[in-house]
């Protein structure tokens, strides 16, 4: 399935721009604006007072109080890098935080300890922060980076992309996150902590991968990526460990931030709650949003064969109980709903979208509570969290959509995680230890059937079993802090699969090393080695015969080993270069039975994923190298340049026959960049160049027999070559700050050069010049639809 994109004639986007770019200074008062936070220690989470934070460059700055809090009043509202400083401490600098008159968030920071230097000796401070568990493979957005994103629409599975080695599927109305060469599900995502099976709306079951992402930009502190060294605590995960950061509420006073862009609007809010008016502060706090998409509005109007309707609401409460209590409640859900339109007029391209676009009404929750508690004597502290997420998925198709008659697959499911986590963190003398736990208990239900002469089934079944696992790993830094030393273990295990129990066999060890090669600290040379597990997807365990007798109880683990080394190059205290080798092993990965395709191959449609006899046989690797720039904020300009090359590729039952996987593109190249004028003006963009997509060319014969299903010739894997990708996206900022209210209006240009974009062959039915269908039945090419449209689009935020 292909979105089609919009062509507008070019007196609309002249107005647009002459909208945007009209002067409005006359309109503006002379405005100032205030800057807050808090300071604390990185490991103990104390507040530090005393603490000098500074805007740099500028002669305005404060002191934090006893709460560690500082407020920097009198501010002309601009870009500004804003440094903190302690005795004994690192210095820490944030870099491209905007201050503006209205709904300016916190900017917080947590500084590390310093360490004695020799004389004569200056050590560069090093914007971006690693740790001794994680040395290598990892990378941050900022919240600004967040927010301004090019091409992303506020969209936080799209902003992703814009990191190393991370790319999307190419062609159709996808939001898959694909990590250096690894299937969309082998990725792991967390918001404070609590694990989300998902982040995107209209989520493939089984996979990750959406249209749409579910989580609001608004609420984040920051994002982090991990794409190896993952940190024993994270459980599942074979290719990327995402964590989203939420901000806290505002505990001194309430703001708002409403947002309207091309898809959807959306609302959020923030507070203190139960202040008294002589406090300064409240104990608690909360932020929330809702947004509402007329994505289906705008399809209607272009008279696309299928709308989209989405709801989503995301919130945090924060409550501290103490000086060394804290209690999070977080949560996240959406709503989901394609449904079919009828063009007006019939046309081979809108017909072949209408015969294979599946009804789906979907759900998602996730609820949890998490419980920090600092030990009074700071060596130390606990998490424990209780959550619960629950995916509710009906998926159709018919022969006839419009009417909903001749049904060809159902999928009537729902999968429920309920999660309870441990992790406890010990300061002995110059060593940090993690461990703990997790007991969760997976409740699946399916009612399924699929039409088809050769692979259908009918089945009604209900799976609920425990999921358990315990990790521990040890840090600490030697030689003056310039050696960093990690290592750890982690074991997973469950009660329903046949070697389930048998922990031994998820044994899974990692070690990290990190060396700073000069005494100036600019070089640092790092390496990681380490297994990593994920149980197949509850769509594999619970597959099940036309009596409902499970299938797939012998399957395995999925296995992943990663060896990884890099080098890296602080060129200024805000720009560095790094290069990374990486090479990913596969082991046991399921193999479809009648399609003898690794599962590694697939996640990147609309169907379910997994919902098929498999056996674990599969092998696999991904191996390459990845180059990167990174500037953080400084002279007004700022960029993220990277270039990965690398190659996939996996086996079906014939472990000596590799073919290249889905994801083997060989080449990306990402650049992500922006540059401040004066007057709050912003010019950024985004490049992505993706090289040839391989797939497996359709089975034409068998298509006809299955139409509207699409059958794959998967032993020729790879015959199929889509045109390589390449898209530039580029954005116009504008912000007006009056009293107490910012409003931002921006001007997107995707596919700003007009490039043609890959899309996959689509298939049909021969059908006449009315739409009716010619007997006998016959499959068709349809000719390719121009993919080479600009697409513009027109947002407006406004902060309170």
């Amino acid at each position: 399935m292909t979105l089609r994109t919009i062509k507008l004639p070019p007196i609309f986007l002249f107005f647009l721009l002459y909208a945007l770019l009209v002067n409005t200074e006359g309109l503006m008062a002379q405005t100032e604006a205030k800057l807050s936070g808090y300071v604390r220690d990185s490991k103990t989470d104390e507040p530090l007072i005393g603490a000098t934070v500074q805007l740099v460059g500028s002669d305005l700055g404060a002191v934090t109080d006893i709460e560690g809090f500082y407020t920097i009043t009198e501010v002309t509202p601009t870009t500004y890098n804003v440094k903190a400083s302690y005795v004994g401490y690192e210095s820490q600098t944030k870099f491209n935080i905007v201050v503006k008159s209205g709904g300016v968030p916190n900017v917080n920071f947590t500084l590390s300890e310093s360490v004695e230097q020799l004389e004569g000796v200056t050590v560069r401070a090093n914007p971006f922060r690693k740790n001794e568990e994680t040395p290598l493979s990892i990378q941050r957005l900022s919240p600004e980076e967040i927010a301004t994103y090019p091409g992303g629409n506020n969209d936080i599975a799209k902003v992703v992309q814009s990191l190393p080695g991370v790319s999307g599927s190419v062609g159709g109305f996808r939001n898959d996150v694909i990590i250096r060469g690894g299937a969309p599900n082998e990725n792991v995502y967390y918001l404070d902590g609590i694990e989300i099976p998902n982040i995107n709306h209209f989520s493939t079951q089984g996979s990750a991968g959406g249209p749409v992402g579910l989580l609001n930009v608004s609420f984040f502190e920051g994002v982090t990526l991990s794409s190896s060294a993952f940190g024993a605590q994270y459980d599942n995960v074979l290719s990327g460990v995402l964590q989203f950061d939420q901000r806290d509420g505002n505990s001194r006073e309430y703001r708002t931030n409403f947002r309207v862009s091309s898809s959807e609007a959306a609302i959020t809010t923030e507070g203190p709650l139960f202040k008294s008016k002589n406090e300064e502060q409240s104990n608690t706090s909360f932020i929330a949003s809702v947004r509402r998409s007329y994505l289906q509005l705008l399809f209607q109007a272009i008279d696309l064969p299928f709308l989209p309707d989405y709801w989503d609401y995301q919130y945090k409460f924060t409550h501290k109980i103490d000086k060394y209590n804290e209690l999070n409640f977080t949560g996240v859900g959406s709503l989901d709903n394609i449904s079919i339109n009828v063009p007006d007029e019939y046309s081979p391209d809108q017909q072949a979208t209408l015969d294979q676009i599946p009804i789906i009404n979907q759900w998602t929750t996730t609820a949890g509570i998490s419980w920090k508690n600092r030990f009074k004597d700071n060596s130390g502290f606990m998490t424990t969290a209780l959550s619960t997420n629950i995916l509710n998925n009906r998926f159709e198709q018919f022969d006839d959509n419009v009417n909903q008659e001749g049904l060809v697959f159902t999928n009537n499911s729902q999968e429920q995680e309920v999660k309870f986590r441990y992790n406890l963190s010990k300061f002995l003398a110059d060593w940090t230890i993690n461990s703990g736990f997790i007991v969760q208990q997976s409740i699946y239900s399916n009612e399924s059937e699929l039409v088809d002469a050769d692979r259908g089934f009918s089945y009604v079944n209900e799976l609920n079993f425990t999921r358990y696992g315990i990790h521990s790993q040890a840090s600490r830094k030697f030689l003056n802090d310039r050696l960093g030393f990690s290592a750890g273990f982690r074991m997973d295990g469950n009660t329903f699969m046949e070697s389930g129990n048998e922990i031994h066999k998820t044994f899974s060890p990692r070690l990290s090393l990190s060396y700073e090669l000069d005494k100036e600290r600019k070089w640092v040379a790092s390496a990681s080695i380490g297994r990593y597990f994920k149980i197949p997807p509850y769509t594999v365990l619970g597959f099940s015969d036309n009596n409902g007798n499970f299938l797939n109880k012998d399957t395995k683990y999925i296995q992943s080993d990663h060896l990884v080394a890099g080098i890296e190059y602080l060129v200024t205290p805000s720009s560095r270069f790094s290069i990374e080798g990486f090479y990913k092993q596969y082991e046991d990965y399921p193999v479809s039975v009648v399609d003898s395709v690794s599962l590694a191959n697939l996640g990147g449609g609309f169907s379910v994923l997994g919902n098929e006899k498999v056996k674990s046989l599969g092998l696999g690797r991904a191996y390459g190298m990845e180059f990167l720039y990174q500037r953080k904020f400084t002279k007004n300009f700022y960029a993220i340049l990277a270039y990965t090359l690398y190659k996939s590729e996996f086996t079906g039952f014939n472990p000596e026959e590799y073919l290249p996987s889905t994801w083997d593109n060989r080449n990306l190249i990402t650049f992500t960049g922006g540059y401040k004028f004066g007057n709050n003006w912003e010019v950024s963009a985004r490049v992505r160049y993706l090289g040839q997509t391989p797939l497996a060319p359709v089975d034409e014969e068998a298509t006809l027999n299955s139409y509207p299903n699409i059958i794959r010739d998967y032993s020729r894997q790879g015959d199929l070559l889509l045109e390589p990708f390449n898209q530039t996206d580029i954005r116009i900022d504008k912000k007006w700050n009056f009293k107490k209210l910012t409003l931002n209006v921006f001007l997107e240009f995707q596919n700003a050069f007009v490039q043609q974009l890959p899309s996959e062959p689509n298939y049909g039915l021969v059908r006449n010049d009315d739409g009716e269908i010619v007997q006998p039945r016959q499959l068709t090419i349809i000719e390719e639809v121009n993919n080479s449209s600009l697409l513009p689009t027109l947002g407006i935020v406004i902060d309170f």
